[in-house]
């Protein structure tokens, strides 16, 4: 039997780096996580992304993220 896989998702709904650091737009989530996995690939001020099939499920990003944009999703 195959364990759950979990993995970080953003909400674009909710995610504005804007709001959560107006100087820089760095999301506090992509420093956050020390496996490296979730990033703002478009550049700073724009929503990361989440490399979910190389995310840990380590909860960092989550514990981060100032705006709760940022949800575990469980797969089985």
């Amino acid at each position: 039997m195959q364990s759950k896989k979990s993995f970080a998702s953003v909400d674009y709904e909710i995610c504005n780096p804007k709001r959560c650091n107006p100087n820089e737009g760095m999301c506090a989530a992509v420093s956050a996580c020390s496996h490296k996995v979730i990033i703002q690939i478009d550049g700073f001020f724009e929503p990361p992304i989440v490399f979910q099939d190389m995310c840990m499920g380590c909860w960092d990003c989550i514990e981060a993220c100032q705006l709760d944009a940022i949800k575990m999703k469980h797969l089985s």
